[in-house]
């Protein structure tokens, strides 16, 4: 990741679970089997030039193994 996330995660909303995963076959062999979800939230991110921007994050996630792939989807903020 170039960019790291400041403070915490907020407005977390489950998009999609079990089956409903596309790429449940590589997160499987990538980290393990697992009931895996892809999950959207928002918070505050530094990217690399040193901006901090409001922006909606998705990832997947499952029990034991924790949050994995975080994409920045969209900026929230008008900069």
């Amino acid at each position: 990741m170039t960019w790291e996330i400041v403070g915490s995660i907020t407005g977390v909303e489950l998009i999609a679970a079990g089956p409903g995963v596309r790429v449940r076959g590589y997160l499987n062999r990538a980290y393990g089997r697992a009931r895996w979800r892809k999950l959207k939230g928002t918070a505050t991110v530094r990217l690399p030039n040193g901006e901090m921007r409001h922006v909606e994050l998705h990832w997947y996630e499952a029990h034991g193994i924790g949050r994995k792939d975080l994409k920045i989807k969209r900026y929230l903020d008008e900069s």
